[in-house]
């Protein structure tokens, strides 16, 4: 994505970012690297056309969207070094967006190169263990905050294909909560529920016993049904995507009126099938005009070769945003983020204090 100037820019002050998934936010350029130092043969050798082959061009079906990832986790998955310095990088690229504090989300396991199926990527086991992958992150991310000055902590994803894996990233979240772990998530194919899979309603569960953050996928192309499954059997605390909340009005209104957080994703709901094309008639408006408590974020800026810049300026364009609405969205991430209440208090005192606004006393 090039560079943006500055009158490009419509909202250029300092932001939260709740939902971004590491492997897809990985750098071109790191993936060629990669690939050539550990000899792996890729069908590109530009960053242009690796970027063509990577990117999804227009909308489509999300089982399409999650083929993309095949065309290069095999190169960083697995490899310690590469592991580490795409969360460096990461932290670095969001610092150039204007993020303060942001919340990145990854499987443990696909990093650790492990063997799953049906997955569209062919992986090989045993290159890493999930805890290795976590220390590797927390290591890279912690770099890249002290370089930086972006505050990065990071979410532990679950998958709803593979119950299994449930219980090792609670184990992983509650090992590693003093050490840059702040929330458990479960991503995937939403057809797959708790009925069906208890391995996760065990895993969220325990989270809940142990004082673990919880976020699920829920309401992106899944039904209502699965964001109540989310709040009520999984006790999520935040919601990620939550666009077909609205087709419950009964289920909306309580979760308006709880105060939920929806993370949101407006590009990345177009490409992926989740939402009309048409941004005028995004879901997102309708949250906006009632206030609700939620977030912009990217998602997988790699596939969508995009900036979270994109996001807020599709908001502004299509969906009649305001400078306003942009400060207050990103005060709702920092009251609904993950981080211990003191960090927490201050990271939402320095947004009143950039965005010249007398703190509310509701938090």
């Amino acid at each position: 994505m090039a560079q943006l100037s500055p009158d490009e820019i419509v909202f250029n002050k300092p932001k939260v970012e709740l939902h971004v998934h590491l492997d897809g936010a990985f750098r071109v350029q790191t993936i060629l690297d990669v690939a050539k130092r550990r000899g792996i043969l890729l069908p590109a050798d530009t960053v242009e056309e690796m970027t063509n082959r990577i990117i999804v061009h227009k909308p489509g079906s999300l089982t399409a969207f999650l083929g993309r990832f095949g065309e290069y986790m095999h190169v960083i998955a697995g490899d310690r070094e590469a592991i580490r310095r795409v969360a460096y990088e990461f932290v670095e690229d969001k610092a150039r967006e204007g993020v303060v504090y942001v919340e990145v989300r990854y499987s443990p396991h696909f990093l650790a190169n492990t063997q799953v199926d049906p997955i569209p990527w062919n992986q090989t086991e045993g290159d890493l263990s999930p805890e290795e992958v976590v220390r590797l992150v927390n290591q890279g991310l912690r770099e890249g905050e002290r370089e930086f000055k972006t505050k990065a902590r990071s979410i532990l994803c679950c998958m709803r294909h593979m119950p299994s894996w449930s219980m090792d990233v609670v184990e992983l979240c509650k090992k590693y909560r003093d050490d840059g772990v702040v929330a458990i998530d479960l991503a995937g194919d939403e057809s797959l529920n708790c009925e069906a899979y208890p391995g996760h309603k065990n895993a969220y569960e325990e989270a809940e016993r142990s004082g673990i953050h919880r976020t699920v996928h829920a309401g992106e192309v899944g039904p209502p049904s699965v964001v109540q499954e989310a709040v009520e059997v999984l006790k999520a605390e935040r919601v990620g995507h939550g666009y077909r909340t609205l087709e419950d009005q009964s289920l909306y209104k309580r979760l308006l009126h709880q105060k939920m957080h929806f993370e949101m994703c407006p590009i990345s709901s177009k490409f992926t099938g989740a939402c009309s094309s048409d941004f005028t008639k995004h879901p997102i408006i309708t949250f906006r005009e009632d206030k609700a408590n939620f977030s912009l974020n990217t998602d997988d800026p790699l596939i969508f070769n995009t900036s979270l810049h994109d996001d807020y300026r599709t908001a502004m364009q299509y969906m009649g945003f305001t400078e306003q609405e942009f400060q207050r969205l990103n005060i709702c991430a920092a009251q609904s983020c993950f981080l211990p209440m003191e960090e927490k208090k201050e990271l939402v005192q320095s947004l009143y204090k950039a965005y010249g606004m007398i703190q509310s006393t509701a938090f």
